[in-house]
């Protein structure tokens, strides 16, 4: 994992790739460090959500809601407050080699289901610190990317940095940088998250 990465030092790497100052804060008072801090969060939770990284997973038990649904559902349960997109997998034990179930569906902050105990694989919002090197070298080209207008006012260097993380529009955003990152990610063996064997979900 690339030990010592923060948001402001990711931010700052992707301002010195477009020619710009490095950032000493993101109360320092300039266009850039407004830019930074405004952007950054909703840029690498996309990123996070766009591919089932393996880092990015997590599984635990649901708590199931006191109010029931009203209809065709027994039981509701909340989804975690630090999910990103949407669950990658159900189940409804912990037992080693247990499958994914169907029959549930989300509403709104919810999951509805008839099974009486739920475990969710999700993706969730990891510390920079925790992030893999090669996760991070794509989240800088995609920072530099939108940061290239309202920072160095080029629409020609946001074009730059954005085939540099995807690749060309025919890729479809899984070119690039970021292919090379789910390469990688891809051919790790499978991790144990949160003492359970964590199902491999890729989409």
């Amino acid at each position: 994992m690339a030990a010592g990465d923060t948001k402001l030092s990711i931010c700052s790497d992707a301002m010195i790739m477009l020619g710009a100052a490095p950032l000493s804060s993101f109360s320092e008072g300039t266009d850039a460090a407004q830019a930074a801090d405004r952007l950054y969060d909703d840029i690498r939770d996309t990123m996070i959500a766009q591919y089932p990284w393996a880092w990015s997973m997590k599984k635990v038990a649901l708590a199931r809601l006191a109010a029931a649904p009203t209809n065709e559902w027994k039981y509701a349960y909340a989804m975690p407050g630090d999910m990103l997109g949407e669950p990658r997998a159900l189940f409804d034990s912990s037992a080693v080699g247990m499958r994914p179930i169907t029959g549930w569906e989300v509403y709104g902050t919810s999951i509805f289901t008839n099974y009486g105990s739920v475990w969710i694989d999700y993706q969730y919002q990891v510390e920079e610190s925790k992030m893999p090197p090669y996760f991070v070298r794509v989240l800088k080209a995609a920072l530099a990317s939108a940061f290239s207008i309202p920072v160095a006012d080029s629409a020609s260097k946001g074009d730059f940095f954005h085939a540099m993380a995807f690749g060309p529009a025919s890729d479809n955003m899984r070119g690039g940088l970021m292919r090379v990152a789910m390469n990688i990610d891809g051919s790790l063996p499978p991790q144990a998250i949160e003492d359970f064997p964590l199902v491999a979900v890729r989409g």
